[in-house]
């Protein structure tokens, strides 16, 4: 049984680039990203974050490439992650960027705030044609260029898009239009407003992210609120968690963000109630052992756990599977009660149910 419809997101059409195998913009599903935190030197603890951050479902790893070492490791990394589309992250040497290119990048990001002169860019872009790969532009609140920040005063909308906009400007003199942009700043309000008004003024795909948006939990509300207003007006193509925290927690963030907005689906969508006296088992301590358990399965299903009989039926009606907490335990399946379980027997019954309709699901799709 499926969901009841829901309001359906009018995308902005956007002209699509690829960063190795996967495609964005266009109509290609909005892709999560999230960025190596280990000393990209240290190729096997990378290469460990990478291949941790794909089982979370991670789309694209970028990986910061500061020094000519750091693109040496580089390219041992890419060797080793295979069709993982892996983005060089330059900042100040122009000379890494093109040594990130040879060594195997599948995009490159530049702030060209902090690249320097034309001509340095001019090489950047000559590389990434010579190599087939598209550009990120990336604006930053906290590095705009000096004159820039003279002539606003402050960082605001209108500065982020005029940078924006200078760089897009020189890549388009070059005749290169395989990129990318984005604008961050750690204020929501800035950069929900430059990517508005940017969203306007080029075809190109938009990175999304708020910068420097926090620890786990403050940064996780501030991206959903910033990304969840870009997103619902049809705005952003590739998205970025930032966290101070372990890069597998921006994956799952920018995973429930789209998920929430009926975007992309991933993995089990857990209903749950915030339980209260009523429930009839711990409903806190079955979601977390339940989500636990189900961090390896990436097929999409609904499964509803409510404690008591005020919601339970309703949403567990509406869920491929659910429970409503009672003496004993409603199990529902598509819609109806299939079965009773007792409290002791709950999460391992949730459990196996789940699995056994996933199973059914791909046999049916073979045969």
């Amino acid at each position: 049984m499926a969901m009841t419809a829901h309001h359906k997101i009018e995308r902005r059409k956007s002209r699509q680039i690829k960063v190795g195998r996967v495609a964005v913009g266009g109509d290609a599903p909005i892709s999560v990203q999230t960025m190596t935190n280990t000393d990209t030197e240290n190729v096997e603890a990378t290469v460990a974050q990478i291949e941790a951050a794909r089982s979370a479902g991670v789309d694209i790893v970028r990986v910061s490439v500061p020094t000519l070492a750091a693109a040496r490791a580089f390219q041992q990394i890419k060797q080793r992650v295979g069709d993982m589309p892996l983005v060089a992250d330059i900042h100040f040497n122009y000379k890494c960027g093109i040594a990130a290119a040879e060594a195997g990048a599948d995009c490159l990001r530049i702030n060209p705030g902090n690249i320097g002169s034309e001509a340095k860019v001019a090489e950047v872009i000559a590389c990434a044609r010579h190599h087939g790969i598209p550009i990120r532009i990336g604006v930053n609140a906290g590095s705009l260029e000096a004159d820039l920040q003279e002539k606003y005063g402050e960082p605001n909308a209108d500065a982020l898009v005029e940078s924006a906009l200078r760089h897009v400007e020189i890549l388009q003199r070059h005749n290169f239009n395989d990129f990318k942009v984005s604008l961050k700043a750690s204020e929501i309000f800035l950069t929900v407003a430059a990517y508005r008004k940017l969203a306007t003024l080029i075809d190109q795909p938009l990175h999304l992210g708020i910068t420097e948006a926090g620890g786990l939990r403050s940064g996780a509300v501030k991206s959903s609120i910033g990304l969840g207003m870009l997103l619902a007006d049809g705005i952003g193509d590739t998205i970025r968690i930032s966290l101070a925290a372990d890069p597998i927690e921006e994956v799952k963030v920018g995973w429930d963000i789209l998920k929430s907005l009926h975007l992309r689906s991933r993995g089990i969508n857990l209903v749950a109630c915030p339980s209260c006296s009523r429930q009839n088992f711990d409903v806190v301590k079955v979601v977390a052992e339940l989500e636990r358990r189900f961090e390896d399965i990436a097929d999409p299903l609904d499964l509803a756990v409510i404690g008591c009989v005020v919601n339970g039926p309703g949403e567990s009606r509406e869920a491929h599977i659910g429970v409503a907490g009672g003496y004993p335990n409603s199990v529902y399946i598509d819609g109806t009660i299939q079965q009773k379980v007792h409290n002791d027997q709950l999460v391992d019954r949730l459990d196996a149910l789940v699995r056994e309709k996933i199973a059914a699901r791909k046999q049916a799709q073979t045969t």
